[in-house]
C-alpha cells in the first residue's frame, strides 16, 4: 500500500461553522442559479435599475442636449424608466434569440448588434 501524507486538522476554533458540522457548503451546477433568477425575476413586476442613478442619467442627458429643461415629475421619470427596462428587456431577449441561432448559450456583442440590425434599431442617418 501507498503511504498518504496526512494534512494536520486545524483546530477547532479555526474551523468555519460549516467544517465544524462536518457539511459542506450547497454547489449548484452552474446555470442553475441564473435560471432560478430568471424565473424570480420574471414574476416581479418592481423595476430593475435602481430609481436614483436613473434620475441621476436622465438629468445628465438633459443637460447636454437642453439647459433650459431643469425639472422632471416623478411620473415623467417613472414612465421613462418603465419604456427603458421594456426596450432593453426585449433587446437581450432577441439577442439571446440571436446567440442561441449560433449555437451559443453565451450573449456576444455580435448578438446585441445583429439584433439592432434586424430590428432597425440605432442604425445611424
Amino acid at each position: 500500500m501507498a503511504r498518504i501524507k496526512q494534512k494536520p486538522r486545524p483546530s477547532p476554533s479555526t474551523r468555519t461553522p460549516n467544517e465544524a458540522q462536518g457539511t459542506k457548503k450547497r454547489r449548484f451546477k452552474p446555470g442553475t442559479v441564473a435560471l432560478r433568477e430568471i424565473r424570480k425575476f420574471q414574476k416581479t413586476v418592481n423595476l430593475l435599475i435602481p430609481c436614483a442613478p436613473f434620475v441621476r442619467c436622465v438629468r445628465q442627458i438633459t443637460n447636454q442636449f437642453s439647459t433650459q429643461v431643469t425639472r422632471w415629475t416623478a411620473e415623467a421619470l417613472q414612465a421613462l424608466q418603465e419604456a427603458a427596462e421594456d426596450y432593453l428587456v426585449r433587446m437581450f431577449e432577441c439577442g439571446m434569440l440571436c446567440a442561441l441561432h449560433a449555437r451559443r448559450v453565451t450573449l456576444m456583442k455580435k448578438d446585441i448588434e445583429l439584433t439592432r440590425r434586424l430590428t432597425g434599431i440605432g442604425r445611424p442617418l
